[in-house]
């Protein structure tokens, strides 16, 4: 009886071995592949309206755009890219206007860990700047939670780095309940707190925010809201009471089960729209100060052009493993220089600038490479030009022995000098702010008529 008994137990308590030894292995593994392993759900191919999933946007930046890593399933490709790096002049590469080496900067936040930064000039001191970026954190690996975080400081050149001044805060966002919407492989995110891959920017009168986090509508959705309200800001009182707090943006159907990378631009009447999708097809809307959409979506007055333009300017994807998605905030620029009398800002001159970006994803490693997009200010918004090739930025890593080039996400672009919020002349000049392996923080500053060359006219796309 005494063996019997003792034979059942062990075929009891093997599995129940087994699984234990599993869950520990899972819960020690390496803090960084379980965070990529969460933040994979974020951003892993976004699901289109009819439930299927797009090639467009999904990004491997980690922490968020970074934070969130697409894990993509295991085949022969993940191994190794299609082909050997492209030649050198595949790129244009742009430098940095200030510093020594002409390189980008890096830009530290104290003695905390940061990535996908933002920069924007302080609203006062004309030598300071405000940075903000995604807290680098190691979860916790007791806990099936997950807590994100945004943390800023004023921040001064000293000996080519941008650092901060005074020790970094946790920007005071309250985390969105969402109404518990993940389903299926997104479900963990129900479990997560706080903004993700925020986007810092200055529209025409003041600064906002705008991240991920928890949906009322969805899993993951869009919110904004007003910077002031979460830094200290001691320019002018804060009489607007528009987006005093986070405010969830919506779109026009089909919904996304997971949003993320949209953009905010402002119209020639400086009315405000939100722009969802570059690739394959443009989706933007008007939007209402309450976070609601404003009429239908606008992209469908433009498709013909906007098509045509980015199928001439673009890279052809393959089936898998690469894809093209938004990546900044925008801002307003005319094509000629402030210093010139002759130079009138009008419809003909003057247009809404982004970045998007060609992810490349081999060797389990993310790869992006940035294009210019301009298009026009005044409805029906159509794309007027796309960078011909993407430009390297001067200090990006290159192994042609390995095929493989550093992983630069570009996040944010700003206008560098104290004054300037949205719209800028072609003689100013303009900050990039970018995550370097998901880990750390860089930038770099030029005129704008640096980096806008080799554009390609979507007026003479075939």
């Amino acid at each position: 009886m005494l063996v019997r008994d003792t034979k059942r137990a062990v075929l009891l308590l093997c599995p129940l071995v087994a699984l234990l030894l599993l869950s520990v292995s899972f819960w020690r593994a390496d803090t960084e592949s379980l965070r990529k392993k969460v933040d994979s759900l974020l951003w892993s191919p976004k699901p289109s309206g009819d439930g299927t999933t797009t090639s467009s946007d999904s990004n491997v930046d980690g922490g968020s755009e970074k934070t969130v890593a697409e894990i993509p399933e295991p085949t022969s490709d993940s191994h190794g890219r299609p082909a050997p790096l492209p030649p050198h002049d595949a790129w244009r590469e742009i430098f940095s206007a200030s510093t020594t080496d002409k390189k980008f900067f890096e830009i530290r936040f104290g003695g905390l860990q940061a990535f996908n930064p933002n920069i924007i000039p302080h609203p006062t001191r004309n030598d300071t700047w405000i940075i903000i970026g995604q807290k680098w954190v190691a979860h916790d690996l007791t806990k099936l939670g997950f807590t994100a975080h945004e943390i800023g400081c004023n921040a001064q050149f000293i000996a080519d780095e941008l650092r901060c001044i005074d020790e970094p805060e946790v920007l005071p966002i309250k985390p969105t309940k969402g109404k518990n919407l993940c389903k299926a492989k997104w479900e963990l995110l129900n479990l997560n707190e706080g903004p993700h891959d925020a986007r810092v920017f200055y529209g025409p009168k003041k600064p906002y925010i705008i991240f991920g986090s928890n949906s009322d509508f969805s899993c993951f959705g869009m919110w904004m809201q007003d910077l002031r309200e979460l830094v200290p800001w001691p320019a002018e009182p804060l009489a607007d009471k528009t987006f005093r707090k986070a405010i969830e943006l919506q779109r026009p159907p089909p919904v996304g089960h997971i949003e993320k990378n949209w953009f905010l631009f402002w119209d020639k009447d400086d009315r405000m729209y939100a722009h969802h999708d570059i690739f394959p097809k443009r989706s933007f809307a008007a939007l209402r100060e309450t976070g609601l959409v404003d009429g239908p979506d606008m992209a469908r007055r433009a498709q013909q052009n906007d098509e045509k333009c980015l199928s001439q300017y673009l890279p052809k994807l393959p089936e898998h493993l690469e894809s093209i998605h938004q990546a900044t905030n925008s801002l307003k620029i005319t094509l000629c220089k402030r210093s010139d009398a002759h130079c009138k800002a009008d419809d003909s001159n003057t247009f809404i600038m982004t970045i998007i970006q060609h992810k490349k994803y081999y060797k389990w490693h993310g790869e992006y490479e940035p294009y210019v997009v301009l298009f026009r200010q005044s409805a029906p918004f159509e794309l007027y030009a796309i960078s011909k090739k993407p430009f390297w930025i001067s200090g990006r890593e290159r192994k042609d022995a390995e095929d493989w080039t550093s992983m630069v996400y570009v996040t944010s672009i700003g206008w560098k000098e104290h004054g300037l919020k949205y719209h800028a002349y072609m003689d100013d000049v303009l900050f990039l702010g970018f995550g370097i392996e998901d880990s750390r923080a860089g930038g770099i500053d030029m005129r704008a008529e640096d980096l806008l060359q080799d554009l390609g006219l979507c007026s003479t796309a075939a």
